[in-house]
């Protein structure tokens, strides 16, 4: 009976190894996959180029993440959550602060934070996508749709949670009180303002709370 135990934990830590070892082959090739893209472009990046920047055989990206659509995916995931950590963004501690704020105020400033947390993490890549998405790249095309759907369903959540908890101003609609949140987090609109026009990350910030909350709850007083 010992033998059969100590036989069945050797194999359990030979199981955790090898997991803890395919997480980390992962997490290279994604890292490896992020910077390339946002380097050198979509198309000019090869899962080649992938594999060798990660130390691993072409096979081995395969095997850990897929082709170069996946590898996209996975690498815009990882950057929107600032970690490869299978936590979906609502369980996250940065949303707590949203659903755990005493007023719809608040609750938007502690969204408008995220979301250029968040906005800071995916631009590069996000930029570089829209970018030759224009060019015809259905790849391209299709990620960018299913992530703008992904923010839709996010911002949907956000909206659905502000009117049952604090009210929507008379008129507005979850629905498009949601559009609103939508297009206010979009990544663009915070490289326009904070990269291009200058401002400071607190002046962008103190901005999209306020322009969230005016919008949703109504004009503050």
């Amino acid at each position: 009976m010992k033998g059969v135990a100590m036989s069945t934990g050797r194999r359990s830590y030979s199981s955790a190894r090898r997991q803890e070892q395919a997480g980390e082959t992962r997490r290279a090739v994604v890292a490896a996959a992020s910077r390339l893209f946002v380097e050198k472009g979509y198309a000019a990046t090869t899962v080649d180029a992938i594999a060798s920047a990660a130390g691993v055989s072409l096979q081995t990206v395969y095997n850990a993440v897929g082709g170069k659509p996946t590898l996209l995916k996975a690498a815009y995931d990882v950057m929107l959550a600032g970690d490869d950590e299978p936590i979906p963004m609502f369980d996250r501690p940065a949303f707590h602060a949203v659903i755990e704020s005493p007023d719809g105020r608040t609750a938007l400033r502690h969204f408008a934070a995220l979301g250029s947390e968040i906005g800071a993490r995916v631009a590069p890549l996000v930029g570089m996508v829209l970018a030759q998405a224009a060019a015809g790249d259905r790849d391209l095309q299709a990620f960018a749709s299913t992530t703008e759907d992904e923010r839709a369903t996010g911002t949907a959540h956000v909206a659905a949670f502000v009117a049952e908890r604090f009210g929507l101003r008379p008129g507005l609609s979850r629905a498009r009180a949601a559009d609103v949140l939508w297009m206010l987090t979009s990544p663009d609109v915070r490289h326009r303002l904070v990269e291009v026009r200058g401002w400071s990350v607190a002046q962008f910030e103190t901005w999209l709370a306020q322009a969230m909350a005016d919008a949703l709850l109504g004009p503050e007083g």
